[in-house]
C-alpha cells in the first residue's frame, strides 16, 4: 500500500497567537494586563550584517553609510559611518531601512544605536527592523533587561557573541499601540532634562583644568595677589627669575627595595597629572618591587622625569620608596609654593622643551636644574598657597559634585527605562485594547 504524505496544516489565527505569547510561568515579571509578552522574532525582522568583500576597492569610497559598531556610540541619532559603501558595494550588503535598532552582537555585546538613515551595517551587527513604534523598540533594547538577556544567551568562545536566532529569542514585553507612543514621549521627556543637566555638571568638569591653568597663570604672575600687596604696601619688584637648582634641590638616593618591603611605595601611575593628587598606593611587597628605588622622605616633592609621566608631581608628608624614574626634591624656601609652579603651564612648557630626545624622552637633572622659575617674597608665596589651596578645594569639591551627577545621570536613565517597561511611568489606559490585538495583526 501506498504511504500517504502528510499534509501541513495551516495554523489558525488562535494557534499562532498561541505560539506567539510566551507562557505565563516563563514571564520575566509582571506588566500591565492589556500588555503581553513574546519575542523579538515576533515584532520585527532581524538582519545580521555581512561586509562587503575588501578584494573589490570598487565597492568602497561612496555615500551609502556602512556601520560598525563604534558608530553605535551616538546612540538614538546615529546617522554618521565610520566607512561608505559606493552603488556597486551597496549592491552587495545588506540593506537595513532607516528607523531601526542596530544591536551589537559580537565582542561589545547589548550596544545599540538607533538608525535614523538607511545603511548597511558588519557582521558584528544585528539589525532588528521594527513591525510597529521604531523607538519603542530602540529604547526597549537600551535596557538592563534586554542586555542581560543577550549576555546570558552570548557563545562563550574567545570573544562573546549572540547569534541572529538568539536574539529573536530574547523576551519583548508588548503594550498597545497608543501606550507605546506614550511611553517613548515620556522617555524622551525625562531624558531631555536629565540631558540638559548633564551638559550642565559636564561643562564644570571639561573646564575644570581650564580654570586649574588659568588660576595658576595669575599665581605665578602676580596678578592672584595683587590686592594683597597694595593691602599691606608690598612691591611688585618682588617678583623675579630664578634657575630650578637656586630654590630647589635634586636628590638622587637609589636603594635595594628588598630593605624596605613595608614601605610605601610610590610610581607616576600612582600621581594624577595636572592635580598633582596622590592616589592609591601599595607598598614595596605588594607592588613585587625588584630595581632599584629613590628614598624619600616627608617634606619633599616626587616628580616624574620620564614621558609619558613627564612632569608628574606631588608632594609626600611620609617617608617610603619612589620609582626611580622619579626625582626626590627638597625646596629650600617654600615646598607647596614650588610644587604649586611645578603644576603651573609655564614649568610644564619649559619641561616639556628641556627633555632629552631619546627613545623614550625624558628630563635629566642638568635639564631640570636650569628650568626659569617665577619667584617672589616668602611672605607672598605663603599668600599665594593660601589662596590656591582654598581656590582649589572648591574647585575639587565642584568637580567631585558634577562627577557626582553624571554618574547618577546614567543611573537614573537606566531606572526610567526600566519601570517604562514594567509600565510603571503612569502613561498606561486599562481602558485600551489589549495587546494582543496589536500581535495577531502583525504575526
Amino acid at each position: 500500500m501506498a504511504k500517504e504524505k502528510k499534509t501541513t496544516r495551516e495554523l489558525t489565527p488562535e494557534e499562532k497567537l498561541a505560539r506567539a505569547l510566551v507562557p505565563v510561568e516563563e514571564q520575566p515579571y509582571g506588566v500591565p494586563e492589556n500588555w503581553c509578552w513574546t519575542t523579538v522574532s515576533k515584532v520585527s525582522t532581524v538582519i545580521t550584517g555581512g561586509t562587503p568583500s575588501k578584494k573589490f576597492p570598487e565597492y568602497y569610497g561612496g555615500e551609502f553609510p556602512f556601520f560598525k559598531p563604534a558608530d553605535l556610540d551616538t546612540g538614538r541619532h546615529v546617522f554618521e559611518a565610520s566607512e561608505y559603501l559606493s552603488n556597486r558595494g551597496k549592491e552587495s550588503a545588506r540593506i537595513i531601512p532607516a528607523h531601526s535598532t542596530a544591536v551589537c552582537c559580537i565582542g561589545s555585546i547589548g550596544k545599540s544605536g538607533y538608525l535614523e538613515i538607511e545603511g548597511a551595517t558588519n557582521q558584528q551587527i544585528n539589525s532588528a527592523i521594527p513591525h510597529f513604534n521604531p523607538l519603542y523598540q530602540y529604547y526597549f533594547m537600551n535596557t538592563e533587561f534586554f542586555v542581560n538577556q543577550l549576555w546570558a544567551k552570548s557563545s562563550a568562545t574567545t570573544i562573546s557573541i549572540v547569534n541572529k536566532a538568539k536574539m529573536e529569542a530574547c523576551y519583548f514585553p508588548l503594550p498597545p499601540l497608543a501606550e507605546q507612543q506614550r511611553i517613548v514621549d515620556r522617555i524622551e521627556n525625562l531624558f531631555a532634562k536629565l540631558d540638559e543637566a548633564k551638559e550642565k555638571a559636564q561643562a564644570v568638569v571639561d573646564g575644570f583644568e581650564l580654570r586649574r591653568s588659568a588660576i595658576l597663570h595669575k599665581a605665578f604672575t602676580g596678578e592672584l595677589t595683587e590686592k594683597w600687596r597694595q593691602t599691606y604696601g608690598k612691591k611688585n619688584s618682588d617678583w623675579h627669575m630664578v634657575c630650578f637648582d637656586e630654590v630647589a634641590e635634586i636628590k638622587s638616593n637609589l636603594v635595594n627595595p628588598a630593605d624596605y618591603q613595608d614601605s610605601p611605595h610610590i610610581a607616576p601611575d600612582n600621581i594624577e597629572k595636572k592635580t598633582g593628587i596622590l592616589l592609591e598606593y601599595h607598598t614595596i611587597a605588594e607592588d613585587g618591587v625588584k630595581s632599584g628605588n629613590h628614598r624619600f622622605y616627608a617634606g619633599q616633592i616626587l616628580y616624574s622625569k620620564i614621558r609619558p609621566y613627564l612632569s608628574k608631581v606631588i608632594t609626600v608628608d611620609f617617608d617610603g620608596l619612589c620609582s626611580a624614574d622619579m626625582y626626590p626634591i627638597n625646596a629650600k624656601e617654600y615646598t607647596r609654593y614650588l610644587w604649586y609652579y611645578m603644576l603651573a603651564d609655564e614649568f610644564l612648557v619649559q619641561a616639556s622643551n628641556a627633555g632629552s630626545r631619546s627613545v623614550l624622552p625624558k628630563i635629566n637633572q642638568k635639564e631640570l636644574s636650569k628650568i626659569m622659575v617665577h619667584m617672589t617674597s616668602l611672605e607672598e608665596q605663603q599668600e599665594i598657597v593660601t589662596i590656591l589651596d582654598n581656590i582649589f578645594e572648591q574647585e575639587q569639591q565642584a568637580k567631585e559634585a558634577a562627577e557626582a551627577v553624571l554618574a547618577q545621570i546614567d543611573t537614573m536613565k537606566k531606572a526610567i527605562l526600566a519601570r517604562a517597561f514594567r509600565g510603571e511611568l503612569g502613561t498606561n489606559d486599562p481602558e485600551e485594547e489589549s495587546a494582543e490585538v496589536l500581535l495577531r495583526q502583525i504575526i
